[in-house]
């Protein structure tokens, strides 16, 4: 898409919104591989960003970075059997190399439970191995039918954490504190505010005992599951026999956890904050924090308004503030304006002639307001800018999914919803899969979670909200991508 297209309003047609924005904004383009797409540099740049507050806090947290192989043993997967079902419509799998059939065919890893099993049993002698506490940066393919850049591609970006423990309880423990890093991370750096809980069986991870979500309520009032944290108990350690010896000397199953988030969260972003502009991108993860845009007509205005745009540049630059000097000839000032909205840029700083005889600049915020600020403690005044906008997005966010979520639904209520607007709907569940099912085929909603207390309502529903029996917990359902 050029430049010169127009964005299509959300309100038209959401769908074509997101494409025409990451387009614009010049995240990702679509690749020639079908259902793969190619990361641009500042979408690349978001990812890098995202992967350095989470790699910072995992390392925090006792974990290392390993890696593991591309290429699986089919036969693997085959090893736990919840798990191959779970997985096996998405394998693409490998049948020649080097011009041969191959004696044994090799999965395209989808998910690295399996081989990293392997390894730990040949790793894990002794209590005095445990924890293992690993984490990877890898790409995964899963063979999708239907595709959406950065939301769902045959091939993506992610990382996953492994960790194996001598006890049920340090497992469920790792399980809980991920779950509870991956929020942290969500609301502090991407200003996307989640609701947690676990999953039920039939939405949890393929091979888990139970998984625990981060639930996100996009523009469009659909889901997103934006990380999981899933207890793996020792269905995995069994089907790969990874035992320690205890420290009375008996043979013990390894108990495990695994959990991830993926470049969906570049998408999740996007459908979060942008607007009919554009991308707006949270300061904690934009490529530039700030953008300065010096205003003049003659040569001789030229020269004052660069040397002061210089100047400011060097000192935001100098606090380390992200930040890009537009100092292009053959573009306007409009369209420079534009073009930085339409791609999320937090702050802009506006410069002309008279600005610079009056050592000042104007600050034209992403999320609406414009006013001059003085060139002197430019920084601490662009800084704090920032820490605003970066909070005014996450209340914004926050707002809007409680102005969009309806507790205590009823069966009507549900069904009018979720043919309707969308949202969260909190209701009482009587556990039954058959329930479950039910409204998935009449509204094509899905449990999100079952929420964690301080999600929960007061007070607790006490009827199903389909068949009317007794209610075992609240369920959160929606619509989701």
């Amino acid at each position: 898409m050029s430049n010169e297209q127009r964005i299509t309003p959300r309100a038209e047609d959401f769908s074509a919104w997101y494409n025409d924005v990451i387009m614009r904004a010049e995240l990702a383009d679509y690749s020639p591989v079908r259902g793969c797409m190619v990361i641009r540099p500042r979408g690349f740049r978001i990812w890098e960003l995202m992967q350095g507050a989470l790699d910072a806090k995992f390392k925090e947290t006792g974990h290392e970075n390993a890696y593991f192989p591309l290429f699986i043993p089919e036969s693997f997967l085959a090893r736990e059997a919840e798990h191959v079902e779970g997985f096996a419509p998405q394998t693409a799998v490998v049948t020649r190399g080097g011009g041969k059939e191959l004696e044994e065919r090799l999965v395209v890893r989808p998910t690295s439970e399996t081989i990293i099993y392997a390894m730990l049993a040949k790793w894990v002698q002794s209590y005095r191995d445990l924890p293992v506490l690993l984490n990877q940066w890898a790409n995964i393919v899963r063979w999708e039918m239907r595709t959406r850049l950065f939301l769902r591609t045959t091939e993506f970006l992610w990382q996953e954490g492994h960790t194996a423990h001598a006890t049920q309880e340090e497992a469920e423990q790792e399980t809980l504190l991920i779950l509870g890093l991956y929020r942290q991370f969500m609301e502090e750096w991407m200003a996307l505010p989640v609701i947690t809980g676990v999953k039920t069986e039939s939405e949890k991870f393929a091979g888990a005992v139970r998984t625990y979500a981060c639930e996100g309520l996009m523009q469009d009032n659909k889901a997103l599951q934006a990380g999981t944290s899933h207890f793996l108990g020792q269905n995995f350690a069994k089907a790969f026999n990874a035992q320690y010896q205890t420290a009375s000397g008996g043979l013990e199953y390894v108990w495990s956890t695994s959990w991830g988030v993926s470049t969906r969260l570049v998408g999740g972003l996007v459908m979060t904050h942008g607007d009919d502009v554009g991308l707006v991108c949270p300061p904690k993860l934009a490529p530039e924090q700030v953008v300065i845009v010096p205003i003049w007509k003659s040569g001789d205005e030229k020269d004052a308004v660069l040397r002061v745009a210089r100047q400011v540049t060097a000192e935001l630059q100098a606090a380390e503030l992200r930040t890009t000097l537009d100092g292009r000839d053959s573009v306007k000032p409009g369209a420079k304006y534009y073009e930085w909205e339409s791609r999320g840029v937090p702050v802009r700083l506006e410069i002309g002639p008279r600005d610079a005889e009056k050592q000042q600049a104007v600050l034209a915020r992403r999320t609406g307001g414009k006013a001059p600020v003085p060139l002197a403690g430019i920084t601490d005044v662009t800084s704090r800018a920032l820490i605003e906008i970066q909070a005014g997005l996450l209340e914004a966010a926050r707002v809007y999914r409680e102005q969009n979520s309806v507790r205590g639904v009823t069966k009507d209520q549900l069904i009018e919803l979720m043919d309707g607007p969308g949202g969260f709907a909190y209701g009482g569940f009587c556990g039954d899969v058959a329930c479950e099912e039910a409204i998935k085929q009449r509204t094509k909603a899905t449990i999100r979670a079952l929420p964690d207390p301080e999600f929960q309502s007061d007070p607790a529903p006490t009827t199903c909200v389909w068949c009317g029996d007794k209610s075992v917990t609240e369920a959160v359902w929606a619509r989701a991508y």
